[in-house]
């Protein structure tokens, strides 16, 4: 149970409300929750076996792919379990558990902004200086652009962590979110937390906004090579390895832009849960589906394994 008491004493354990104000249906919710999570993590996992297992895919376009897939499975897990929990009953957090949760989260959604912007600049690369596209994004390039988008994640969002961990919770314990997000744990909090939400907004501002300018500023150039194109067919081919990521781009960056860079734009709780659930749940289901259909590699290299797996029983 939560301790919960005044003066000098403080908050050890929180309950996530979830979704309690419509506990008519958290039955149905967690049955389609649960088929959605299982296809978020076969999804990505089947796009991560067949980069793995094509030689044809071993590129730096779906390396990345296959790393984006891997963060997907990673963030959702952090989020989904405790969710799901919440459908069948009353979640109780401790405040520490709570912090990890949104250390975790936090830092692979910050990840994955670094990770989108370098898949961008993967394809500018890759359609404005084809020639010299080989040597610019070489296997230790690759590699160490990756680990500097995991580590950003990590580094950033430690910094937040650090400075929550200096608040102080004496009342009420209840946060209204499926999962310990930063405002509606921040709100709980009290003691002071302008440092914490200064910091953490401009943090926001340029963790994301910077990612987004470069995929901006990427797909702006990768427009203008491709309009002076000769060919039509030439136009469409290289338009369509841009599509699918720009369609995972718009929805991740919308929901978060609205949620943290500007969140008075969000103006319910419930709303907010449900903008969280676009880029918790939507956008990793859609991902595997977006880069499968279309993309006519991925998905001649899951043909291909996939008859080859039949053949072998």
């Amino acid at each position: 149970m939560e301790s919960v008491s005044t003066g000098n004493q403080t908050i050890t354990e929180f309950i996530l409300l979830g979704f309690s104000d419509i506990t008519r249906l958290h039955l149905l919710f967690f049955i389609v929750f649960t088929v959605v999570y299982t296809s978020i993590i076969i999804g990505n996992m089947l796009i991560i076996v067949v980069v793995v297992s094509s030689q044809r895919l071993h590129t730096p376009m779906y390396f990345f792919l296959a790393n984006l897939s891997f963060l997907e499975i990673l963030y959702t897990s952090t989020v989904l379990p405790k969710m799901l929990e919440g459908f069948l009953q009353e979640v109780i957090i401790s405040l520490s558990s709570c912090l990890l949760q949104f250390f975790i989260f936090g830092s692979l959604a910050t990840a994955e902004c670094f990770l989108l912007a370098i898949m961008a600049y993967d394809r500018y690369l890759a359609i404005c200086y084809p020639l010299q596209y080989p040597f610019l994004m070489g296997p230790r390039w690759c590699l160490g652009l990756v680990v500097t988008a995991w580590l950003s994640g990590f580094l950033v969002d430690g910094l937040v962590v650090v400075l929550m961990t200096q608040l102080r919770f004496c009342g009420p314990n209840r946060i209204d979110h499926f999962y310990c997000d930063f405002m509606p744990l921040v709100d709980l909090a009290c003691s002071d937390p302008i440092v914490a939400q200064v910091t953490t907004f401009v943090l926001s501002v340029v963790f994301l906004t910077a990612p987004f300018g470069l995929i901006l500023a990427s797909y702006a150039r990768i427009t203008l090579t491709v309009l002076r194109l000769p060919s039509g067919a030439n136009r469409r081919k290289a338009f369509s390895t841009c599509s699918s990521h720009v369609a995972v781009v718009s929805t991740f960056y919308g929901t978060l832009m609205a949620l943290y860079v500007a969140p008075s734009a969000v103006h319910s709780q419930l709303l907010s849960k449900v903008f969280a659930l676009l880029y918790t749940v939507v956008t990793p289901s859609f991902n595997p589906v977006i880069y499968t259909l279309r993309n006519k590699e991925v998905h001649q290299a899951l043909q291909k394994l996939l008859y080859i797996k039949q053949t072998e029983m």
